[in-house]
């Protein structure tokens, strides 16, 4: 309520003649008193609310001001990346080979934690080196590839994984659920568990940003790197170069190299 009488005190015209261009000098007004486009979007929530209620309880013939698109976009933080001494830490306590398995796909193929929990015995092309996520985000499908690390942690999980009939890849190992197929939540946790006994911290999410980090800073193409992502728009995978600080330097320092030798 207090949103909603802060924009009426300010108001300098009666309620029921307030136009869009109103909202918006509202707007500049929250934003220029340090209010954060999530707080700022809460009171254009309340606003609207109120001349719906006029509009629909109160039977007033009045025009919504407030806008659909008025909504400020929020930031989205910056992927965070594992660093290499961090990733030591936590592969060195995961001697599980089915964990170890899971996590090396996240880090090496990108993988999300649900795509990993979806993954088939099917989906595997061990003598190319691929496997083809059937089900990932937004319904598509794609190809991804083995690093030497991955592929043999993988062929050591195969090695011990039980001969049940589970259609998954990575299965419960003990328990009442034994020989199902691992949930979401339940990789989830694995990690949790080695993060918290190697004194790290990283999330199933932070291992796939980690993959694309580390191949942008080895030079890997951006719409190569897209694509093994699944991401369905190149900005999103842009969104690595802003924390892939090692590549932009080390082009900064080649490019100046060149501009000084045409200049001597």
């Amino acid at each position: 309520m207090s949103t909603l009488r802060g924009f009426v005190l300010w108001l300098d015209v009666p309620v029921e003649e307030a136009q869009h261009q109103k909202i918006l000098q509202y707007i500049d007004v929250l934003l220029d008193h340090g209010l954060q486009p999530k707080t700022i979007n809460c009171h254009l929530d309340s606003i609207r609310g109120f001349y719906e209620y006029l509009r629909d309880v109160e039977g007033i013939r009045i025009d919504n001001p407030v806008r659909r698109g008025y909504a400020l976009r929020l930031s989205r933080p910056l992927p965070r990346y594992v660093r290499d001494e961090e990733l030591g830490k936590l592969f060195r306590v995961i001697q599980n080979p089915r964990d170890r398995a899971i996590f090396m796909l996240m880090l090496r193929c990108g993988l999300r934690v649900e795509e990993v929990a979806h993954l088939s015995l099917r989906a595997m092309d061990l003598k190319r080196r691929k496997l083809i996520i059937e089900q990932g985000k937004g319904g598509k499908g794609r190809v991804v590839y083995l690093s030497n690390d991955a592929l043999d942690a993988l062929v050591h999980y195969l090695r011990v994984r039980c001969t049940c009939r589970a259609k998954k890849l990575f299965l419960v190992e003990k328990g009442p659920f034994s020989g199902k197929a691992i949930s979401v939540r339940g990789i989830q946790k694995r990690l949790e568990y080695y993060a918290q006994k190697a004194g790290v911290k990283v999330s199933c999410h932070q291992l796939r940003h980690t993959m694309a980090t580390q191949l942008l800073n080895a030079d890997a193409d951006l719409v190569t790197i897209q694509d093994l992502l699944g991401h369905s728009r190149i900005k999103t995978t842009q969104r690595y170069c802003k924390v892939s600080n090692l590549k932009v330097q080390r082009d900064y320092f080649k490019a100046m190299e060149e501009v000084m030798q045409r200049a001597s």
